[in-house]
């Protein structure tokens, strides 16, 4: 019998995130408008393609970046924009952490590669959890909630969906989650705070499902 799998998304569940605080960001460090850069770079699509897997490294996110707005951004800029938008949900990272004594656990996100290899800077208490278990909508080339990224990343693992779990804030991520025959739970927002205790709850639910 494998091992379980705790998919955990990261935006709005390990992390509250807030795209109002990433474009102001990004307009200051590039000298440009956010008008500008919101409507060249994510109303033409090229932050979905990024997410998609159509830039295979950072290197080409940012050679893109800069054709597409004209604009010039590191990849320590980039950071810098993403980390002002994000904010650790304590509770969430603990439970991450309590997840991992029963099994592996793993992040699932939609997000592009200069995420992926920025992880341990955005987000080191995760980082450390997760080992290395960072797999992101890019690097497996399709984007919750389509069919097929759950079944490459159960396939990285060599995990049968019913032994896999995936917790996210997207309700629609969730049922795509379902449809590929794994367990799944949607995280939300409760009483101005998160349901961690439903969160842990669910934990405990998969660990101790009959087999």
């Amino acid at each position: 019998m494998g091992t379980d799998v705790y998919f955990f998304d990261c935006d709005k569940t390990l992390y509250a995130y807030d795209f109002r605080k990433r474009l102001p960001a990004l307009a200051r460090l590039t000298g440009s408008s956010q008008y500008h850069l919101a409507a060249t770079w994510w109303v033409g699509g090229f932050e979905t393609a990024a997410d998609e897997g159509e830039f295979r490294s950072s290197d080409e996110y940012l050679d893109a970046w800069r054709e597409v707005t004209g604009t010039t951004l590191t990849l320590e800029q980039w950071q810098q924009a993403r980390a002002a938008a994000m904010a650790p949900i304590p509770g969430a990272i603990a439970a991450l952490r309590r997840a991992s004594t029963l099994g592996t656990v793993s992040l699932l996100s939609n997000n592009p590669v200069p995420f992926r290899d920025s992880l341990p800077v955005l987000a080191p208490e995760v980082s450390d959890i997760l080992q290395g278990n960072d797999l992101t909508s890019a690097v497996l080339g399709a984007e919750k909630p389509e069919r097929r990224i759950y079944t490459r990343a159960l396939g990285v693992y060599g995990v049968a969906p019913e032994n896999a779990i995936l917790f996210d804030d997207s309700a629609a991520n969730v049922d795509g989650a379902r449809a590929a025959g794994m367990h799944a739970w949607q995280f939300r927002e409760i009483d101005g705070g998160y349901d961690v205790d439903g969160l842990n709850a669910a934990i405990d639910a998969f660990a101790n499902r009959a087999r």
